[in-house]
Parts: structure tokens; C-alpha cells; sequence
């Protein structure tokens, strides 16, 4: 595979820049499972646009408690690795594998023990070698507060042997919003990636709420007079941690929140944000971009939260039960982050994940990729226009 013209502009975009004003990282998450024909949306590795990706990110190997590695459950076998790390390396993009995932905190415990540590870096450092991947991204989910000082005891001894074995390997986390604690292992990483989504449900003192909104709008909770969550919310806490700016970055997720039903809304059940109810939706998770534009999207139904810097879909329909809140990130949210990451002088942003959007019977099949390269463009361009003035 040949790199093309707009590839290698793009990518000079991203990792060069202006002097003094560098781009954003653009590091997307790849699951493993997308490359297996057995699903009605896969991604193979050949398909993926590399132009505006910096890193992606393999996800994603397990911890065993014995020390062991488990790259079968999820996809990460030697064909897959040498597939998608051909294609990523021809488009001038870093591979990483991930380790971990949510769920993981038990096996990671015993994997990072101190009479498994050794044994543990050490395999994890030969499989990432030997197939080739420039580096590893750490995704211990969730990290309890008894395991704290076995976290950062970990992350410490991994850098350590990095450096020993390879000092050009990197060494990426991905971080729930436990920013005293991820600050602490933050000058052994490349990246400090915040999951800045998941950020809402139907729980009891809450109101119908974006996924991922990049501001609160001011809006907060009646009981304790806190802001909602938001993106800007988890980077204030991760700043005032004393976590430097350029190793931080923001989630942009391509799987969006359906709440549906409930009621005792304005409009009976939930169809927007920031509503209350008297019995709640039924809230379904991780629905895929590209099933929101197939199955649920009509353009009567989309809005913009300006407060919050959020799309979402609002349907009010006949009955109760038919109402929904469509809570995702579209082109103009993946715009206004990256927007947001230059603005506040952050590292970059991560995508989960790539199969997420890819919309192979739509024109474009991988329209928030898309977005997110006419960001570069255009940001480059008006850079260069600040340059010659």
C-alpha cells in the first residue's frame, strides 16, 4: 500500500505543525473484533483511512492472574496484529496494543502482583516486539482505591523496563476521572487519555443528560448543587491535579446513549436533556453511530445544544413509551473537541472506537473521520494564514 499525497499532507499536519503550535494527536481505538467478517458492520485494517491518524490503538489484549496474556478473546492473534500493523505502519500511523478494558481490575491485581510483576512486563514486552507495535496502552478499568499504590507501583516498573528494552516504545493510559491518582503516574506516559464519555444514566436525582457533552451549560444537581459532567469538568480536575496540559487528552466516542419511555417529563417521556421524570427511561448504552444514522436519525429530529456543545436526537411521539433521547457525537461535536483542545493548549484526543461509525452503504463511509480530517485542513490553513501576517 503506497501512502497517498492528501496521507502524507495530512500527516505532516498533524505531527509537525507550525513551530510552536503543534496539532493535536488523533489516536482512535481499533477493537479487534471488527476484523472478523462475522459482523454485519466490520472494519478490516485495508479499509481504514490512516490520513489525520496519528496513533490507533489495538484493543485489546487481557491480563491473565498468573502473569500471562490472553490476545484471543478479543481478536489480538498474530494475523489480526500483523494485519492491522502492516496497514497502520503503510499509512504512516503508530500502533499500539492495548491491555486491558473494562472489568479487568481483578485479573490486573493479580497480573501486577509483585511475584507476577516481572514476569508480566516482561511477556507483555515480548508479544508487543514480536509483532511489531510501537507501544502499549495501559486500560486498568476500574482502579480501586485498594490497588492505588499497586497501579502506579506497575505503570512505574513498565516504564522502567521500557526504557531499558526500547525507549522509543510509548507508553499510553487511558484514565477514568481519578485524576489525583493518574497524576501521579503522568510523567512515565506519552499520552494521559481521560474516557470523557458514559457520563450519564438513568439514576435516581439525575435528569436526562448528554454522554459525552463537552460543557455542563451551568446546568447542576438539585441534591448537591454540583455540575453535571462534563469534558471540561474532567480536565479542570486532571489540571488542577498538576497534570501538564500537553499530555492530556479528551474522548470523542462513536457509540451514543438511547434513553427511551419513562415519564412525568414536560413531554411525557424523555425526548431532550435536562429533564426530570417521575419514573425513569430505560437508557440502552453504546448504541453504534452508524445504527443512530440508519436506524433512528431523520433531520426533523436533530438539535444542537449550544450550552453544552452536544448533538443529540429529540423524539416526541405518540404515547409515552415512544419518546427518545438520542445522545451522540456527530461531525460538528468532533469538531468543536478539537476546537476545544487547541484552545485550552491539551494533547490530543482519542476515538472509540472506529467500527463505531463505519458506514459501509452510506457515500461516506467513515463521515466523523471525515470531519475530523477537514478540521486539520482547515486549522492547518488558518495557521498558516497567522503565520504569514
Amino acid at each position: 500500500m503506497k501512502i497517498s499525497a492528501l496521507s502524507a499532507c495530512l500527516l505532516l499536519m498533524v505531527v509537525g505543525g507550525i513551530a510552536g503550535q503543534p496539532s493535536p494527536w488523533i489516536t482512535a481505538y481499533y477493537a479487534g473484533w471488527q476484523q472478523g467478517n462475522q459482523w454485519s458492520h466490520y472494519l478490516t485494517p485495508q479499509e481504514i483511512n490512516f490520513s489525520g491518524i496519528t496513533h490507533i490503538i489495538h484493543f485489546s489484549l487481557l491480563p491473565r492472574p498468573d502473569g500471562s496474556i490472553d490476545d484471543q478473546s478479543n481478536g489480538l492473534n498474530q494475523e489480526n496484529a500483523s494485519a492491522l500493523v502492516s496497514a497502520a505502519h503503510a499509512g504512516g500511523t503508530k500502533v499500539l496494543a492495548c491491555i486491558g478494558g473494562w472489568n479487568t481490575e481483578a485479573a490486573f491485581a493479580e497480573a501486577t502482583h509483585r511475584d507476577n510483576r516481572r514476569k508480566f512486563i516482561r511477556t507483555l514486552l515480548d508479544l508487543l516486539q514480536s509483532r511489531g507495535y510501537d507501544g502499549v496502552d495501559i486500560d486498568w478499568e476500574p482502579v480501586s482505591q485498594q490497588y492505588a499504590d499497586q497501579f502506579v507501583a506497575f505503570m512505574t516498573d513498565l516504564h522502567e523496563a521500557i526504557q531499558k528494552r526500547d525507549p522509543k516504545m510509548l507508553l499510553t493510559v487511558a484514565c477514568t476521572n481519578n485524576a489525583q491518582l493518574y497524576a501521579q503516574v503522568a510523567p512515565y506516559v506519552d499520552q494521559l487519555n481521560i474516557m470523557t464519555y458514559d457520563y450519564s444514566g438513568a439514576w435516581p436525582g439525575w435528569l436526562t443528560w448528554h454522554n459525552a457533552a463537552l460543557f455542563s451549560g451551568g446546568l447542576t444537581f438539585a441534591g448537591t448543587g454540583q455540575p453535571l459532567p462534563s469534558v471540561d469538568g474532567s480536565v479542570a480536575a486532571f489540571l488542577a491535579a498538576g497534570v501538564e496540559s500537553g499530555k492530556i487528552g479528551i474522548g470523542i466516542d462513536f457509540y451514543g446513549y438511547v434513553w427511551s419511555g419513562g415519564s412525568g417529563t414536560p413531554t411525557g417521556g424523555a425526548s431532550a436533556p435536562r429533564q426530570g421524570w417521575s419514573s425513569p427511561p430505560y437508557v440502552k448504552d453504546n448504541v453504534p453511530y452508524h445504527f443512530i444514522m440508519d436506524s433512528l436519525y431523520r433531520p426533523e429530529y436533530y438539535h444542537w445544544d449550544t450550552a453544552a456543545q452536544a448533538a443529540y436526537l429529540g423524539i416526541d411521539a405518540d404515547g409515552n413509551e415512544h419518546d427518545k433521547f438520542v445522545s451522540y457525537d456527530d461531525a460538528t461535536t468532533c469538531q468543536s473537541k478539537l476546537t476545544y483542545v487547541v484552545q485550552r493548549g491539551l494533547g490530543g484526543v482519542i476515538l472509540w472506537e472506529l467500527g463505531g461509525a463505519w458506514c459501509p452503504s452510506a457515500k461516506l463511509h467513515d463521515p466523523l473521520l471525515q470531519s475530523i480530517r477537514e478540521w486539520l485542513r482547515n486549522n492547518e490553513t488558518n495557521r498558516n494564514l497567522k503565520a504569514t501576517r
